[in-house]
This record gives structure tokens, sequence and C-alpha cells, in this order.
């Protein structure tokens, strides 16, 4: 196929309603690639991609039609996020999280559809759910603010962030500590405890206004590697929240989690799509430049020598095994029927996101080995793919947590736990 997309690359068996949406992507990725490594230079995320995706239609992507979306699946998201990486990874994690806020409307849902909820409970959750992804189909960015600093043994994430009631709302207090686009996105999508309530089944889901009294930002994120994603965090100081802004149903956050088919929140794959575009685009712009360069003295390609054959065979296989991860994850958790239980899913993603993030890691390694000293420049390809690929091995669990955690479900049954309250420090 002469007019393969690059999305393709990931997702190789796309239907035509899938195409139409990679190609939208497609005409994106010239600005992004032409603004990435200022963007890397200055730490600044590029407000401009902000209007530059909301005109393509991006900022719906997962969105039912019915909602006003593009009715984009997982499988989309991922080859989206993808292309991204190998124009500019940082807006590619940016626009990723946007994309995770999806999952807070499509999750409850399914999970009324499923029964989870009473006759009483169901208005308040189609209401928000509704709201939410109306508003992502409209163009609106959010930013989707779960983590925070404070860590705890039992749980990947832990909320220490508080609600409590107030007349016509609630007053949130707490502090974020990662999820893109801060300063940037138009709502902060904030998951916080409701007062009263000391474990999962009192996390809620609130929407604050970029630019609401008591907002502020934390100090800039000098990030290793995805300088350009806004990463600093929010500070919340008696923030006021209407009460139709917000999803306080007990339980409703659990219950949603029970919908998703493995990873989280049931898109978390796509985070590892990011990682390994950038992988493939660091390998495919050292190849091209080890073959092109010649010695001196021979005339013969540098990608000919012993030593540049083994590095490039080694980057091939590191990079074939993330794709074989990753191709492997995304089917699990879109085919139709279920191909393994969610349990088995869930493993797997545990599993596959480390090493996914490990291999490509090693791509960049190879690259950077391959590169010499010319490819050890921070503004160039190589540098910056390092320094990108370095925070992939860190960003939403280290490899090693996984495998831990493996280890715990196959010898002892033990039951995952995604989220734990805790007081603030």
């Amino acid at each position: 196929m002469t007019d393969r997309l690059t999305g393709e690359r990931l997702v190789d068996d796309m239907t035509e309603a899938e195409r139409d949406r990679a190609q939208r992507v497609e005409s994106v990725l010239p600005a992004l690639r032409a603004a990435a490594a200022k963007a890397d230079e200055q730490a600044r995320f590029p407000v401009e991609h902000v209007a530059l995706l909301r005109e393509a239609g991006l900022l719906g992507l997962v969105v039912p039609q019915e909602h006003g979306g593009l009715g984009g699946t997982l499988r989309d998201l991922a080859a989206a996020t993808y292309a991204m990486g190998t124009a500019c990874p940082s807006t590619a994690l940016a626009y990723f999280f946007h994309n995770t806020s999806a999952s807070r409307g499509l999750l409850p849902l399914e999970a009324v559809e499923a029964g989870l909820f009473t006759d009483a409970e169901i208005p308040a959750v189609r209401a928000f759910a509704g709201k939410l992804l109306k508003r992502m189909a409209s163009g609106v960015w959010l930013a989707n603010f779960a983590s925070e600093s404070v860590k705890s043994a039992a749980a990947n994430i832990t909320i220490a962030t508080t609600a409590r009631r107030t007349a016509g709302g609630w007053i949130l207090d707490g502090e974020k500590s990662f999820g893109c686009a801060t300063g940037v996105a138009d709502y902060y999508l904030t998951t916080a405890r409701l007062e009263g309530h000391d474990n999962a089944e009192g996390l809620a889901t609130f929407f604050v206004p970029r630019d609401a009294p008591g907002v502020s930002v934390r100090a800039p994120w000098d990030g290793l590697g995805m300088r350009a994603t806004a990463n600093n965090g929010i500070r919340l100081e008696e923030v006021f929240v209407a009460e139709d802004e917000a999803l306080t149903v007990p339980g409703a956050f659990t219950r949603m989690l029970r919908m998703s088919r493995g990873s989280f929140v049931g898109n978390q794959l796509a985070i590892a799509a990011v990682y390994t575009g950038c992988a493939q685009n660091v390998y495919d712009v050292v190849i091209e430049q080890l073959t092109r360069k010649t010695f001196a003295d021979t005339g013969r390609p540098i990608a000919s020598s012993p030593m540049h054959q083994q590095l490039i065979g080694e980057m091939t296989v590191q990079l074939e095994t993330a794709y074989l991860w990753l191709r492997r994850q995304l089917l699990l958790e879109t085919a139709q029927p279920p191909l393994r239980p969610k349990e088995e899913v869930f493993l797997q993603w545990r599993l596959g996101k480390g090493s996914v993030t490990e291999c490509c890691f090693q791509v960049a390694l190879g690259a950077f080995k391959a590169s010499g000293t010319s490819g050890a420049m921070m503004g160039g390809v190589v540098g910056r793919a390092l320094r990108d690929l370095a925070m992939g091995l860190v960003m939403t669990f280290p490899a090693e947590r996984g495998r831990l955690e493996v280890a715990q479900l196959v010898t002892q049954a033990k039951e995952n736990e995604l989220f734990a309250v805790a007081d603030r420090p």
C-alpha cells in the first residue's frame, strides 16, 4: 500500500472508518514534528497544538458519535498516540491524558447498562457522563488529574485530595502532581476523596475550571524527558465546584472500574504506543543516517561495519518485541467476543507495559551508541528520544512493580488495588 498511514505501522488491519480517523491524525503530524525540537528545548507545551487538534476533530476521537464525537475506539487511540509519538512524544503524551478523560464518561455509562447503579443513582451518572463526552466532542481539552505525590504501599495511585460538602456544591483541597497540560487544558478533571470516606468507595470526579479561584500551578516541571507536556501539576485551595460539575455518587468510581477490559480504566496501553512511536522514529532516523553516510577510506556505508550491524540487529529485535507486546495487549482489550477473562488481560498488561517501555528505551540506547558523538546532542532526535524514553520507564509504573504484582497474583492470588486513599501529609 503506497499511501500507508503512520498509525498503520501499529494497527495494520484498519477498517475504512479507522483509516478515515487516522488520516486526521496524519494531517497534524508535520506541524507536530516541526515544533518538537523547540518545544523540548523550551520545556513548553506548544499551545498552538490545542487549536490544531481541535480543528482536526481529534479532541473527540474516542467519543461516541451519539455524543458528537468521531466514534473511535482504543484501536484508534493507540494508532493516534503512536503516530504522534513519531513526531512529538510530548504532545502525544498530553493528548493521551486528554483522551483518558473519556473513560470517566464511557465506563459509568457501561456500568449503568450492566445494572451496577440504582434507579435513583442513574440520572446523576448519565448527566455527568453525557456532559463530559459532549465537552470533549465540542473541542474542550481536559487534563486528567488523578496522580499525586502521596504514595502508599498497597496501591498504584493514592488520593489525598479531599472534597467537602458546601452550599450548592463542594470544596476541594489538595495537590496533583502529574497529568499533563497544566495551565493549558480548559478543565482539570480531578479525582478527590469525599469527606467522611476512608476507602476507594469515596472517590469522586470533579470538573475544575483552569482559572477557578484557588487553583494554582506548581513549580515548573524540569523533566529529564517529555519536557513539553506541561506536567507541573496543580494545587487546590478551597476550590468551589458546583454540584452539577461533579460525579459524587458513592462507589461510582469503583463500579466504573469494573467495566474496564484490563489496563486501569481501559486505555492505558495507548501510553505505551507513544513510546513505541518514539522508538520507531529514532530507529528510522538512525538507520537512514547510517546507510547514507560512508567511511572516508572505503566508501562503504557506516551501517556495514560489524559493530553497527550488531547494534542494528539488537535495535530491531527490541523494537519488534515492543510491537509484539503492544499488539497482543491491543487484541486482548478490543477483541469481540473477549479472548481472555479480565484477570488475565490485566495480568498481561502489568507485564506488557514494562516490557514495551524497556524495549523502547533499548532502541534509543542502541541508536545513541550507533550515532556516536554526533547523536549526543540535547536537541537532536537521538538525544530527545533517549530522554523521552527514559521517562517511559517510570511513567504509570516501573516494570519492576508490574512484575511484582504479577508474581503476587500468580503465587498468592492477591487482588490488585488500583486506588487507595490517604490523609494529606
